[in-house]
C-alpha cells in the first residue's frame, strides 16, 4: 500500500514536457504487448512537436490536471473537454480525453481523484482501447459502460481497435 501523497493542479507549459515522458511512461508500461518499440520510438522522436501542439492548447484555454508526487515527480495526467460532435447521440455534455497514471500508483485512488479533476460528475463519454480490461474495469467503477460503439485506428495504433463507453451524470 503506498503512502504517497500526491497532489492534482492544473498544468502550467513548464509541465508539459515531464507529462508528456510521464505519458509515454504509462504507455510503455500499459502497451508494451500491444505495440512494438517501433511505436514508442516513434513518439518520442515527436516530443518537441507535442509540447509545441499542448502548450497552444494550454494558452487557447484547454485544461490538462497532473498529479505530482512527494518528490514532485509527475505521475499522471488527465483532460477532459466538450463532448464532440461524433458522440453527441450519446447524450453526454463532456469527454474524458485522456487519463494515465504510472502504475506505481494503481490501487491509490489516484485515477479517481484525476476522473473527478478533470470531468467531475458530468455526464461523459470515452474512448478505450477494446483489448485493455484493467481501464475498462476502472471506467465501469466509475459510473461508464460500454455503448456498443467500436472503432479501428490507423496509423501507428493501427490493428487495434477502441471501444466507446458512456456514463449518465452522477449525483453528490
Amino acid at each position: 500500500m503506498s503512502t504517497t501523497n500526491y497532489t492534482i493542479r492544473q498544468a502550467a507549459t513548464g509541465d508539459i514536457p515531464a507529462t508528456l515522458a510521464m505519458k509515454l511512461a504509462a504507455w510503455r508500461e500499459t502497451y508494451a504487448g500491444q505495440r512494438p518499440e517501433s511505436f514508442f520510438e516513434l513518439e518520442e522522436s515527436r516530443r518537441e512537436a507535442q509540447i509545441d501542439w499542448w502548450t497552444r492548447g494550454l494558452a487557447a484555454g484547454a485544461e490538462l490536471w497532473i498529479a505530482t508526487d512527494d518528490e514532485g515527480r509527475i505521475v499522471g495526467c488527465a483532460g477532459g473537454a466538450p463532448v464532440l460532435d461524433e458522440d453527441a447521440d450519446t447524450g453526454a455534455v463532456a469527454e474524458l480525453q485522456m487519463l494515465y497514471i504510472l502504475a506505481e500508483a494503481y490501487g491509490t485512488g489516484l485515477g479517481a481523484r484525476l476522473l473527478q479533476a478533470s470531468i467531475g460528475n458530468l455526464s461523459a463519454v470515452l474512448w478505450v482501447l477494446e483489448h485493455n480490461p484493467r481501464a475498462q474495469a476502472f471506467y465501469r467503477k466509475h459510473g461508464f459502460e460500454l455503448d456498443g460503439a467500436r472503432e479501428q485506428l490507423s496509423d501507428v495504433w493501427g490493428g487495434l481497435y477502441e471501444v466507446r463507453m458512456v456514463r449518465p451524470g452522477l449525483h453528490g
